[in-house]
């Protein structure tokens, strides 16, 4: 790996192989979320998410953001951030529920690339029962029969098992989610502290497959034919997700607790995961940096 200076900032170290070009990043400098750049998902597949929230963002004044675990009650929220959306996350515009087309309005996205090396430093959160990603997403994923065309779900970074088995994950999945869904596997790796709590997790995106990296190591590869390559520009999402509450599409809510939820907001509310009752709070997932960079 070689070094990427950023003036005033940590360094990036990028694949010896390549030149590269800085063309998208955020440092969270300042004291507030960037919302020419960021923008709060809320909603899962048309309906508003129980534990998604555009609560509990800090940027913190020292060029770091944290995403914190907010409990309510009994419930437990926390922020998912992105830089555009899934056509399927948008609800019906009003006035068109009963139409034909079961999409809303299209949202403008605020960054979308294809091809190059993608890259978070963060820290990760303390506590099992909820987990935090770093992944990249297509708005139409699974809507045409070439994944080439439609986009490809790469998970950079996902660390739901790192309390639990010592883990962490990256992998792709393509062909959206349906009986078509098409899942390569999932790279395990095991989780390894640093000295100061630290970790930086990339991917090199190629027109041919992907690389994945973890703390300036390769943790592997998917490449074609195996793996299906998006050829279509794609958004960036850092995001935390709280456990337990998306259980009708995790298959885990019975038929009648899905007929008498069909007519709720919050079609797929279940209850906090037990170990999430126990975290200890503040808990947050802290990020330093998340940055784009083109081969030249």
């Amino acid at each position: 790996m070689k070094e990427y200076k950023v003036e005033g900032h940590v360094s990036s170290y990028l694949p010896k192989e390549k030149n590269w070009k800085l063309v998208w990043n955020d440092e969270f400098d300042g004291n507030e979320l960037d919302t020419e750049k960021w923008s709060f998902r809320r909603y899962f597949w048309g309906k508003l998410s129980p534990t998604f929230t555009d609560e509990g963002v800090e940027v913190c004044g020292d060029s770091t953001m944290k995403i914190n675990l907010i409990k309510k009650g009994e419930d437990y929220y926390s922020a998912h951030l992105q830089t555009g959306s899934l056509t399927f996350d948008l609800p019906k515009d009003k006035g068109y529920e009963h139409k034909m087309w079961p999409f809303g309005a299209k949202e403008t996205p605020k960054f979308m690339h294809k091809f190059g090396y993608y890259e978070i430093r963060c820290k990760l959160p303390k506590n099992p029962g909820w987990h935090a990603a770093f992944w990249l997403q297509a708005p139409g994923i699974g809507s045409h029969p070439d994944p080439a065309q439609c986009g490809v779900e790469c998970d950079i970074m996902e660390n739901y098992l790192q309390h639990t088995e010592g883990k962490m994950l990256c992998g792709n999945g393509w062909n959206g989610y349906g009986a078509e869904t098409r899942w390569y596997g999932h790279f395990e790796f095991p989780y390894v502290e640093t000295e100061d709590g630290w970790h930086t997790y990339a991917v090199d995106w190629q027109e041919d497959g992907y690389i994945f990296y973890a703390d300036g190591k390769e943790v592997g590869r998917q490449m074609a034919p195996e793996c299906a390559v998006s050829h279509v520009d794609q958004f960036i999402l850092v995001s935390t997700e709280c456990h337990g509450y998306n259980r009708a599409f995790r298959g885990e809510a019975t038929e009648g607790e899905l007929a008498t939820l069909a007519g709720d907001a919050n079609v797929w509310k279940g209850k906090p995961v037990e170990i999430l009752k126990k975290a200890v709070l503040p808990d947050c997932f802290t990020v330093d940096y998340v940055r784009v960079f083109d081969a030249i």
